[in-house]
């Protein structure tokens, strides 16, 4: 099916995702849980990235704000996330993703990640866009649980009238009766008709919202399925959590991938991406 216009190319730091570059990875754990573990992780996938030549943008949040239960750890907030995730930009190379929740967090967030990321529930609210989109970085906007495809036009237009063609479009799942998300394969293709290359957040497409007793359970053990099918509907990039222990990860232990299982589901999933024909 012929797209409704041309797919823009998007940069995220020395990143690009879009017609004719390479599948991109946003990686990295849910949540900061320290300084030390954050620069440890990004040090695995930068040197994965050397090994491999695949693209990566490094991703962790300096506050979950949407926890399910207030006594979740939400981490370590936005001076001191913003200082370790320069501190992990300046050891690794890797440019940083991060998701803000509130206007006042979009200018200082942009003076660290080169990509500021709108969470699901908040991809409806305006101030937060517009804030997001007059920093001048590139915006990553997850499509609402509550959310058909097409009705990202609306997100899109915001971003656009507010001055930014920096526009990532990311699907992560749509709410399926409740406690359980689904992914309709037919909503990858129809986001990348709104002229922007479209990320598969294959961690959140797993979760269980709400259904274990105060945390958000998940089915892990289909990621490597279900990000097989991402890259064969056409994705332009592949969104992971990524944790060396997530049993013992502090935000969405349920979803995360394990460190060591990346490099082999990565080989995999570039595989699949070279006999697909992204137009």
């Amino acid at each position: 099916m012929a797209e409704a216009s041309p797919v823009a190319i998007v940069p995220a730091g020395d990143v690009r995702f879009g017609p004719g570059h390479p599948l991109g990875f946003i990686l990295g754990p849910c949540v900061i849980e320290s300084e030390a573990h954050a620069i440890d992780i990004g040090l695995e996938l930068a040197a994965l990235a050397r090994r491999t030549g695949f693209p990566v943008v490094f991703k962790a949040s300096y506050d979950k704000a949407n926890r399910t239960s207030l006594a979740s750890y939400r981490g370590p907030g936005l001076a001191e996330g913003l200082r370790i995730l320069a501190a992990v930009k300046a050891r690794t190379g890797l440019p940083i993703l991060t998701d803000i929740h509130e206007p006042g967090h979009a200018a200082p967030a942009a003076e660290v990640a080169e990509v500021l990321q709108i969470p699901a529930f908040l991809c409806r609210q305006t101030d937060l866009l517009v804030a997001a989109a007059r920093t001048g970085r590139t915006v990553n906007v997850k499509k609402g649980q509550f959310l058909a495809p097409k009705d990202m036009r609306h997100v899109v237009a915001k971003l656009t009238d507010s001055g930014t063609s920096r526009i990532l479009l990311t699907e992560r799942g749509t709410s399926f009766g409740y406690n359980n998300l689904v992914v309709d394969m037919r909503g990858l293709p129809m986001l990348r008709e709104l002229g922007f290359p479209v990320v598969f957040d294959v961690t959140h497409s797993l979760q269980l919202p709400g259904a274990g007793d105060g945390v958000t359970a998940g089915l892990a053990e289909y990621i490597q399925p279900l990000a097989q099918a991402g890259v064969g509907a056409g994705v332009d990039g592949i969104f992971m959590e990524v944790h060396e222990n997530p049993a013992k990860a502090r935000s969405d232990a349920a979803n995360a991938l394990r460190l060591d299982l990346v490099e082999p589901l990565l080989h995999r999933l570039v595989a699949i991406d070279r006999i697909v024909e992204r137009r």
